[in-house]
């Protein structure tokens, strides 16, 4: 396999953690999203991903984008560890979170949307953030036991470390959301979320590695 990656793409992260995960050994290819105006732009990475953003993985003869998408085929065609809980409310709540923080905070305060908004990017991040938070941190009382859902790590474990570490990027107050917080703290103690870890990639500039 070989994952077209960039080391602070919370997207790019959350599949790292899966591969890392499942045992899955794989080559990245960074694309640097700030460097000659933004690799992802480049003709030959379009042709890989029209929408000309990380992460893409090439496996099993076939080329993946959008993270989720990619974990679910992880977890179809790997399905140990398992990453989607056997129990169908349970699997449900998963999905919900996963998706609450794939869709309905990391695009609002990803680098194309910060883009647009100009001078006024932390501040929109850090509202963005806070919104989506102030709901995860409710779910949370509810479907939480170590981590997210029960006491296994899930798809929407590796979609909330990302967007944690996003959270303190941008100053964002994690006072009110201690739920989150315990949670977050948990998963960065398992191997998976260490070695996929922004700050040891192969493309983390010298100042910003671990």
């Amino acid at each position: 396999p070989i994952l077209y990656s960039y080391f602070r793409s919370s997207c790019s992260w959350r599949v790292r953690i899966a591969l890392a995960l499942k045992g899955i050994s794989y080559d990245v290819v960074p694309v640097n999203l700030v460097k000659d105006g933004g690799q992802q732009f480049s003709t030959e990475f379009k042709a890989l991903n029209p929408m000309q953003q990380v992460p893409a993985l090439k496996i099993d003869g076939i080329t993946l984008s959008q993270s989720l998408a990619i974990i679910h085929y992880l977890e179809e065609t790997r399905p140990s560890p398992r990453l989607l809980p056997q129990d169908l409310k349970k699997r449900a709540q998963v999905r919900m979170i996963a998706d609450h923080i794939a869709s309905g905070i990391q695009p609002l305060q990803n680098l194309g949307v910060l883009k647009q908004i100009g001078e006024r990017k932390t501040e929109w991040a850090q509202n963005c953030i806070a919104s989506g938070f102030q709901a995860l941190e409710q779910i949370l009382q509810h479907t939480a036991g170590r981590y997210c859902v029960g006491d296994e790590v899930s798809m929407a474990d590796l979609c909330l470390v990302p967007q944690v570490a996003n959270a303190e990027r941008f100053k964002v107050d994690m006072g009110p959301y201690p739920t989150i917080t315990r949670i977050n703290k948990a998963l960065l103690e398992l191997e998976a979320f260490k070695v996929s870890h922004p700050s040891r990639q192969p493309d983390t500039p010298a100042e910003l590695q671990a």
